[in-house]
Parts: structure tokens; C-alpha cells; sequence
């Protein structure tokens, strides 16, 4: 049995919530200078440039990349074989989003009731995700949220009779409902199968998957170049001002389903899907 003191996650999280808000995925700016290159539109060519300076920018004087420092979604890969001290997991996890966000100068956004609006002051709560494995690592990834691009997302519960066909039309009316709303171009995670909830996690979960990385699933490997070839012909493009790219990718995760469903969740991440990680 390995121990590990919670001191370490807090100070993990801490780090990582500054780094995922400050500096721009290696896959993600390569994948806005691929897309520069490409870029019919001078006003989107433009505009992709911005985009690259202003992560630029970002990284050189460690500050924010966008106002909008989101909610700190938190996906903790745990082998099953830690111990951990020193205090409550949970707990350690807030505190550290709680210092981050506070020593980071990044916004706080969270606030404690959907209704009476007043803001909690800290960022917290954050969303955790738990998923316990075998062996004695931990991997603690965190995924900073912006709500320009989470309110444009939405779940479909499909009829299976609907087929692949049906998922298609679902996924690119949202990305065309979306528009502009979203700060393209777009990084959309899709989650298929499983029941409401599970198909909303997967498309969260599929947006930490670098971009241009695609499912080991042939099928799903497939649907993913199509329907990023006929979001990119929608004719958004940067910042929805015209263009080519809309989408940088699309991730798409699949899991078994009941026989009287096809649950359709599209979770569409902004032009930065900030997310970075660290293995203990």
C-alpha cells in the first residue's frame, strides 16, 4: 500500500489549475497554426493569428489566456492500492482550487445557488470526477470550464431507430446552434451510449483527448474525420465571423447502452479546452 499525504494533492491542484489557465496545449496551438495555414477567410486568418499571440502572450507573463477562468472540473484517476493521509481527499482537492485560483489572480466565477446568484468568493466547489484503478499512481487532471462554450452544449435522447444518422444531425445542429456563442473554433467532445449522465461525463472526459487524436474504435475513428470535415463546411469559422474552421476536433467516446436508448451528449469546448495533468 503506497501513502500519499494530501498535503501533495492540494499543492497539485493548486499548480495545475494556474498552469491549465495560463498556458495553451502544445496540441491546441499547433492545431490553430495548422488551421492558419488554411484558413481561406483574411478576416479568419486574422483572427487565428490573434488567437496564437494572445496564448502567446499569456505564457510569457503567466496570465490568464481568457477572463472567463471557468469552473474547475477535476478528473482523479486513483489506483486502488493508495493510502491517503492526512485528511479528507475531497477536502484537500477544494483547497487546492481554492489557492490557485486565489494565488493565480484568476477570476472567481462559482456562485452558491443557481437562484440566489451570490459568489462564493474562491471558485469552489469544484466538479470531481473519481475513477479507481488498478495499481498505485494517481492522476489528477484539471479542466478549467468556461460557460461561453458549456451553455451552447446539450444532450440528445435519441430513439434508436434514429441510428448513426440521427446522432450526426444531432451533433452538427448543435455545433450550428452554437455559432459564434461558443468562441470558435470549437474542440467538441461527444459522448454516445450509456444513460442521461454517462453520455454527458463521456463528452466532458472526450475533450481532454488531444487534438487530432482519434478513437482506436475504426467506426468512431471514422464518424470523427466526417463530421469534422461537415462542421468545418458550416461556414462558422473563427470567432464566428466567417471561415473554414470552426472546429479544431472531435472527440468521440461510445459505451454500452439499453436496448430503448441512444443518449447523444455534445460538450463543445472554446478555441483554448484548457486542460493539463499531472501523474504522483
Amino acid at each position: 500500500m503506497r501513502k500519499i499525504n494530501v498535503e501533495v494533492i492540494t499543492k497539485t491542484v493548486k499548480e495545475l489549475c494556474m498552469e491549465a489557465n495560463y498556458y495553451c496545449n502544445e496540441d491546441i496551438r499547433d492545431a490553430l497554426i495548422k488551421s492558419k495555414k488554411t484558413e481561406e477567410s483574411p478576416i479568419g486568418s486574422s483572427i487565428l493569428d490573434q488567437i496564437i499571440q494572445n496564448a502567446d502572450i499569456a505564457s510569457r507573463k503567466k496570465m490568464p489566456i481568457c477572463q472567463d477562468t471557468g469552473m474547475a472540473i477535476i478528473f482523479l484517476t486513483i489506483g486502488q492500492e493508495i493510502y491517503f493521509e492526512g485528511g479528507l481527499l475531497e477536502e484537500a482537492v477544494q483547497e487546492g482550487v481554492r489557492q490557485g485560483y486565489d494565488e493565480g489572480f484568476l477570476r472567481k466565477s462559482i456562485v452558491r445557488d443557481p437562484f440566489d446568484r451570490v459568489n462564493t468568493g474562491d471558485n469552489t466547489p469544484a466538479i470531481i470526477h473519481y475513477d479507481i484503478v488498478k495499481g498505485d499512481k494517481l492522476i489528477v487532471e484539471v479542466a478549467p470550464k468556461g460557460f461561453g462554450s458549456e451553455n451552447m452544449s446539450r444532450i440528445h435522447m435519441l430513439k434508436p431507430s434514429d441510428g448513426i444518422e440521427g446522432a450526426k444531425e444531432a451533433i452538427i445542429s448543435t455545433v450550428d446552434l452554437a455559432g459564434g456563442n461558443a468562441c470558435p473554433p470549437m474542440v467538441i467532445g461527444v459522448g454516445i451510449g450509456g444513460s442521461f449522465e454517462k453520455a454527458a461525463f463521456l463528452s466532458k472526459k472526450a475533450l481532454l483527448r488531444d487534438v487530432g487524436e482519434h478513437s482506436t474504435i475504426p467506426y468512431v475513428k471514422a464518424l470523427e474525420i466526417e463530421l469534422l470535415e461537415s462542421i468545418n463546411r458550416l461556414g462558422i469559422g473563427p470567432q464566428g465571423l466567417g471561415g473554414r474552421t470552426t472546429a479544431l476536433g472531435i472527440h468521440i467516446e461510445v459505451f454500452p447502452t439499453h436496448i430503448a436508448g441512444l443518449p447523444v451528449a455534445v460538450n463543445i469546448g472554446c478555441h483554448v479546452t484548457r486542460h493539463a495533468k499531472r501523474t504522483i
